[in-house]
C-alpha cells in the first residue's frame, strides 16, 4: 500500500484517512493533541451546530441519536472519538508539525519534537481553529478593558454583571451573544446589519435540510470559487429564537464602535459608555505555517489549491477548507464530499506515477 501522511487529526483528518483507506492507501495521521477530536474540545460549552445531526455523519458511520436532532459540542468530541478508535489507520498523537519538504520521493514531514516521517503524498487536514483572527478595529488599541477571541470563551458565568460587546455577525457570535445577555448588558456590533438565512427556524426533520445536504455537497467550486481566508458561511442561520431575541433587545444589535479610550467604547452616533469585555467572534485564519518552506502558500498564507488539489506540488492535497470543493467544505456536513474526491484525486496521482516507473520516464 502506498502511504499518506495525513496532518490533523480532527473531523477533516479522520474523515480523509478512511477514504484514503478504501481507496487503497496507507494513511498514518499526526495529530498535535492529546487525542483525534479536532478543535472541538476547546469551543464554549454551549455551542451546537445550526444543521441536524443526519447531514453531519462523516463517511462510514453515521451520526447517532435522533436523526433530526442539533447535536451540541460535545456529542461531536464523543462522536469524532468513535470514529477514530474504528478507523483502520495509524494514529500518532503528540506529533505537531512544523514543517514540510519536498524529496526526490516526495515528502518529508518534520514535527516539532525532532521526528522525521517521508511519504509520496501528504494530505494537509489541520484546518483553521488553531489561529484566531483578530481583526484591526477601529479604537481597539486603545481600550484598556478585556479583549478576548471567541476561542477563549468557555460560557457565561465569568461575564454575569458585566456591560459586554461582541463582535461578529455569524452564528456562533449571536450563540455567544444571546448567551450572555441573560445575565448581563449585551451588544452585537457589527459592520453591516444582520444577514438572516431564513426567517423562520426550519426543524431537524424539514425537507431543506435534504436539498442543502445534497445540494451543498456538490462541486460548486469550479463555478463559483471561494478565496476565503477565514471559517464560517458569512451570515445566520436561524435555528430557535435567534431573530427574535436580537429584536427584543437582548442583545441589542449595533453598527461598529469607532473607537475608544480607557474601558469607553464610542459609537458612530456619538455616545461613549464604560465596556468591561469585548469578545471578538471574528473566526481564523489557516494553521498551516508548516507548509510555508514548501512554498505551498500565498503570502496571507491561504493554500495555493483548486478543488483540495495543490496547485504547486503534486502529491499534496488540502481538507477542511472553506470552499475547497463544494458550498459545505470546511464543515462537519461536507466533510465526507471533500474527502473522497482528495482521495480519487491522489489515487489517479499514483496511478500515474506507476504507469510512468513501468513506461521508463524520470
Amino acid at each position: 500500500m502506498t502511504a499518506v501522511l495525513v496532518i490533523g487529526g480532527g473531523q477533516a483528518g479522520l474523515a480523509a484517512a478512511y477514504a484514503l483507506r478504501r481507496s487503497g492507501f496507507k494513511p498514518v495521521i499526526l495529530e498535535a493533541g492529546k487525542e483525534a477530536v479536532g478543535s472541538w474540545p476547546r469551543y464554549y460549552d454551549s455551542l451546537a451546530l445550526f444543521s441536524p445531526a443526519r447531514i453531519n455523519s462523516l463517511p462510514g458511520m453515521a451520526f447517532p441519536g435522533d436523526p433530526s436532532h442539533f447535536p451540541v459540542r460535545d456529542e461531536v468530541v464523543d462522536y469524532l472519538r468513535k470514529y477514530a478508535g474504528r478507523l483502520d489507520c495509524e494514529i500518532l498523537t503528540g506529533r505537531r508539525v512544523g514543517s514540510v519538504l519536498a524529496t526526490e520521493d516526495g515528502y518529508q514531514v518534520e514535527t516539532e519534537d525532532g521526528r522525521s516521517y517521508s511519504a509520496p503524498f501528504v494530505v494537509a487536514a489541520s484546518g483553521c481553529f488553531d489561529k484566531p483572527y483578530k481583526p484591526d478595529i477601529p479604537g481597539l488599541g486603545e481600550y484598556t478593558g478585556t479583549v478576548l477571541h471567541a476561542a477563549d470563551y468557555r460560557n457565561p458565568a465569568p461575564f454575569a454583571g458585566q456591560r459586554v460587546v461582541v463582535v461578529g455577525a455569524a452564528n456562533s457570535a449571536v450563540q455567544i451573544a444571546i448567551e450572555l445577555a441573560r445575565d448581563s448588558q449585551v451588544t452585537l456590533a457589527t459592520r453591516k446589519p444582520l444577514n438572516f438565512f431564513n426567517k423562520k427556524p426550519n426543524t431537524g426533520d424539514s425537507f431543506i435540510w435534504s436539498v442543502f445536504g445534497g445540494l451543498g455537497r456538490l462541486p460548486t467550486s469550479r463555478v463559483f470559487p471561494v478565496h476565503s481566508t477565514s471559517n464560517g458561511v458569512g451570515g445566520v442561520v436561524e435555528v430557535g429564537g435567534y431573530r427574535a431575541a436580537i429584536e427584543s433587545g437582548r442583545p441589542d444589535r449595533r453598527p461598529m464602535f469607532v473607537g475608544a479610550e480607557g474601558t469607553r467604547l464610542h459609537w458612530a452616533d456619538g455616545q461613549a459608555e464604560h465596556v468591561d469585555t469585548v469578545i471578538l467572534a471574528t473566526g481564523y485564519r489557516w494553521a498551516m505555517d508548516y507548509l510555508r518552506p514548501l512554498g505551498a502558500l500565498d503570502r496571507a498564507g491561504v493554500p495555493k489549491q483548486r478543488c483540495g488539489m495543490s496547485t504547486t506540488h503534486p502529491g499534496l492535497a488540502f481538507i477542511g477548507l472553506q470552499g475547497q470543493y463544494s458550498l459545505l467544505s470546511g464543515s462537519l456536513a461536507g466533510t465526507a464530499a471533500d474527502a473522497y474526491h482528495i482521495a480519487r484525486q491522489l489515487r489517479r496521482q499514483a496511478i500515474g506515477i506507476i504507469k510512468d516507473a513501468k513506461s521508463g520516464k524520470p
